[in-house]
């Protein structure tokens, strides 16, 4: 079955899924990334995003080779430009930036990077992106050259969300940025949830148990962490832990 239509048959069963993210920029030595990968495969992680907002190295390549060499879980790209781009994947987030007015987000580097991805073997997810405000301004705010939508204009990014579903787009994903100060609070993530049929996607600043907990009763569909592991790795673990269970109460009891 295709990612995409998996993601379609989960938010019909109601059942969650989790994303860890890597940034290729903070792997200096591939074989660090192996505690990390073994952490995913035994909490039963449901996807690999790799990518970052700004890209100084020419790794991205080597580390979805490693990570495809030792784990099954799919390979997603999450790019920050044209130039993230590794058919060694298994998909791409093919992301239009929005909730910001910049053309080149919206459409331009997706012209660049169309030819080359039809050439290969990713599948595409059309994915609408929505920068919320954290508090700090983040790398994704920062590269992008866009505004995050404020934190409190909840009616404004539901119809964003709402406007990207109607053009089309396959996916919502909601991103308080790398190293974000604040979470998405619940709030958001419900208004956006009410306003579409799409998967929705959440990540940035959930750095404990609980935050995961609130954006999964809120509506997530698929919550995505990163930053956070790399100061407590067995945070996967509880994080993990929070997914199943939710999983497990959809199951019949007998």
């Amino acid at each position: 079955m295709k990612i995409l239509d998996q993601w379609y048959a989960h938010v019909e069963q109601g059942r969650k899924s989790l994303a860890v993210l890597i940034d290729p920029d903070k792997v200096e030595d591939t074989s660090r990334l192996t505690p990390l990968i073994r952490l995913a495969s035994e909490n039963c992680v449901d996807y690999l995003f790799v990518g970052g907002s700004l890209m100084t190295t020419t790794n991205l390549s080597e580390v979805i080779r490693f990570i495809k060499s030792q784990v099954s879980i799919p390979v997603v790209l999450f790019p920050g430009n044209s130039l993230q781009l590794d058919a060694q994947a298994d998909a791409i987030l093919f992301l239009s930036l929005i909730s910001g007015r910049n053309p080149d987000l919206l459409i331009g580097q997706h012209v660049a990077a169309a030819p080359i991805i039809r050439n290969s073997r990713l599948e595409v997810l059309p994915t609408g992106y929505l920068l919320i405000n954290s508090g700090k301004i983040t790398s994704a705010a920062y590269i992008s050259n866009t505004m995050p939508i404020p934190e409190d204009k909840y009616s404004l990014a539901a119809c964003t969300a709402m406007a990207g579903e109607m053009l089309g787009l396959k996916l919502i994903y909601l991103d308080a940025g790398s190293g974000a100060e604040r979470e998405i609070s619940a709030k958001m993530i419900s208004a956006v949830r009410q306003a579409v049929k799409v998967p929705l996607i959440v990540g940035g600043g959930i750095n404990t148990a609980a935050k995961a907990t609130k954006a999964l009763e809120a509506g997530a569909d698929m919550i995505v962490v990163g930053n956070a592991l790399e100061k407590n790795p067995e945070l996967l673990i509880e994080i993990s832990d929070k997914v199943y269970e939710w999983n497990q109460s959809l199951q019949p009891r007998k």
